[in-house]
């Protein structure tokens, strides 16, 4: 037998409190309202076309084919079409606010910080014991093994095991200092002698050296970083009552 449960908006506040979530709604609010004022002093206006676009985008970002999905989707989330409309308009507010702060900086800081932006492919195996591990580099060049055999046999992660030590693109930020320099000197596709660092010794294969291009993507992701280190930075400024 079901039962009726009703939840008041003192329930969710609660709930909101209780699972000490306070902080981040109030970041949150300062969040909006800062980007609202910004782009108020900058004379940002949106316009109708674009609202609409935005709105098209969030529809097929939540799968919402249908007026149907649209109400079921507004209802799951306790919003009504005001909610919805003003969600559209925070998005396409934010990234006009973003780009008219930093749409010019965006190439100035590749520039500078293209370094930063090169990746590698590569595989890799940590191992514990360094005679191990050189000894497998060694077979590994004289063709006695393969390293996808030797990450197959040595990993202990089930699924990096199965992608043969696969670590994907990885950027040079994201790579520890201790490996990094060997990994872009290297001259691909190229099996580099062990590494020691603090997390055991490394076994790398070094498949491929990306250059970064300053392409739409990667402007997008430059734009939008530069715009939430702004943001945090506004924030800190904000004194809240």
């Amino acid at each position: 037998m079901s039962r009726t449960i009703t939840i008041t908006n003192e329930d969710i506040l609660s709930q909101v409190k209780l699972s000490c979530k306070v902080p981040e709604f109030i970041e949150g609010i300062v969040t909006r309202k800062v980007i609202a004022n910004a782009a108020a002093e900058a004379g940002i206006k949106v316009e109708t076309e674009e609202l609409q676009k935005a709105a098209d985008q969030m529809r097929i970002m939540n799968k919402l084919n249908s007026a149907n999905d649209t109400w079921a989707w507004l209802e799951k989330h306790g919003l009504c079409i005001d909610d919805y409309e003003e969600i559209v308009y925070s998005t396409v507010i934010s990234g006009k606010l973003a780009a008219h702060l930093f749409a010019d900086k965006v190439e100035p800081y590749f520039f500078e910080n293209q370094l930063d932006y090169t990746a590698v492919v590569m595989y890799e195996v940590v191992l514990d014991d360094q005679d191990l591990a050189i000894e497998l580099f060694y077979a590994i060049k004289e063709g006695e093994i393969s390293f996808y055999d030797v990450a197959h046999k040595y990993i202990q992660d089930t699924e990096l095991r199965r992608k043969g030590g696969y670590r994907g693109i990885v950027h040079r930020k994201n790579i520890k200092p201790e490996i990094c320099a060997a990994v872009f000197a290297a001259k691909p596709p190229q099996l580099l002698k062990p590494i020691v660092t603090s997390s055991g010794v490394h076994l790398i294969l070094v498949e491929e050296i990306i250059q970064p291009q300053l392409d739409n993507v990667l402007r997008h992701k430059i734009g939008l970083d530069l715009f939430q280190q702004w943001l945090k930075q506004q924030i800190t400024q904000v004194e809240i009552k």
